[in-house]
């Protein structure tokens, strides 16, 4: 794919705000009390990264997996969803982050499965909230940027594992395919022509 296929949708700066926004806002939400952080693998490690760096709290990081779309850019509509048996929530103040809400699919699986282990609170940080393709009624509790369409990656979010280390969040242009991406240098940076 071509450096032409990518279209700059947030920059380095807008992301980092965002974040910084994010995080004040849960310091405060939060304040005085114990939190879980749990980020869902892979997509959302950059940002959830970003985010517990900004929070001013003590917390707690676990990883769960939940997949849906492998290397098609369509989700199954059949999540799988892996929580390690050694993520202990119950009584806890739990914060999920994931770096995109589509369908809600998956979060509504995921969020289900560790409602069966018993904690305080669940609340939902989102990347971004793509409502286009909206197949439940949740909402985030925490939204980053709210896109109403396309297929966006970097900073955490990929295109058939392709695109994660780009530093900024671009719109990928799908209406072609090609099997190796151009145009990305190793360092991430998308190289202008």
């Amino acid at each position: 794919m071509s450096s032409s296929r990518l279209a700059l949708l947030y920059s380095r700066d807008q992301i980092k705000c965002r974040v910084a926004e994010l995080a004040k806002r849960i310091n405060s939400d939060y304040a005085g009390r114990d939190l879980v952080v749990i980020g869902v693998l892979k997509g959302a490690f950059v940002f959830l990264a970003d985010l517990v760096r900004e929070i001013e709290l003590d917390v707690r990081v676990g990883f769960v997996s939940v997949s849906s779309y492998g290397s098609e850019t369509e989700s199954s509509g059949t999540p799988a969803v892996r929580v390690p048996t050694d993520l202990r929530i119950a009584g806890q103040d739990v914060l999920v982050v994931e770096d995109l809400l589509d369908t809600g699919r998956s979060i509504t699986a995921l969020i289900d499965d560790l409602r069966g282990c018993a904690p305080c609170s669940i609340r939902l940080c989102v990347l971004i909230d793509k409502c286009e393709r909206r197949a439940t009624p949740l909402e985030a509790d925490y939204v980053g940027f709210q896109l109403a369409e396309g297929f966006v990656v970097g900073y955490g979010l990929d295109y058939a594992d392709r695109y994660r280390a780009l530093p900024e969040i671009f719109m990928l242009d799908l209406s072609t395919t090609c099997s190796q991406p151009t145009g990305v240098s190793l360092s991430g940076r998308v190289e202008r022509p």
